[in-house]
């Protein structure tokens, strides 16, 4: 099966760091795309429908969480793992990720062994 995670965020350095702590699943076949905003990464899960998104949640054009309520509650694809990623941490922005729908909330910065380790699961992925 193949697999692919999409990347989202409108800081392409962030991007990029997040590509680079998982890039050595490109090795077992993971496809890797990128967003750099909310418009641009509904399109592209609705095309691809990759496995697993990591979403930042602070962007231009379409934020995070409503990406993540497009994609679960009006598209229904329940089968896209979602990780909201931001920079705050607070509960009650937690809570808003969980009611959106997001699979898990994670705040920036994120330990890249701990978001290796949360794709190679998603995944199902075995090292």
């Amino acid at each position: 099966m193949e697999h692919k995670i999409l990347i989202v965020d409108d800081e392409a350095h962030i991007r990029m760091l997040i590509g680079q702590t998982l890039e050595e699943l490109e090795e077992e076949g993971v496809e890797f795309l990128t967003a750099e905003n909310g418009e641009i990464a509904l399109e592209i899960i609705q095309q691809e429908k990759p496995q697993l998104v990591f979403l930042d949640v602070m962007m231009p054009k379409m934020n995070g969480m409503e990406v993540c309520r497009r994609i679960k509650k009006e598209l229904a694809l329940n089968e896209v793992f979602i990780i909201l990623l931001t920079a705050k941490g607070q509960e009650l922005d937690r809570q808003k990720g969980v009611e959106v729908g997001a699979d898990i909330y994670m705040t920036k910065p994120f330990d890249p062994e701990v978001l290796l380790s949360k794709a190679r699961e998603i995944l199902d992925l075995t090292q």
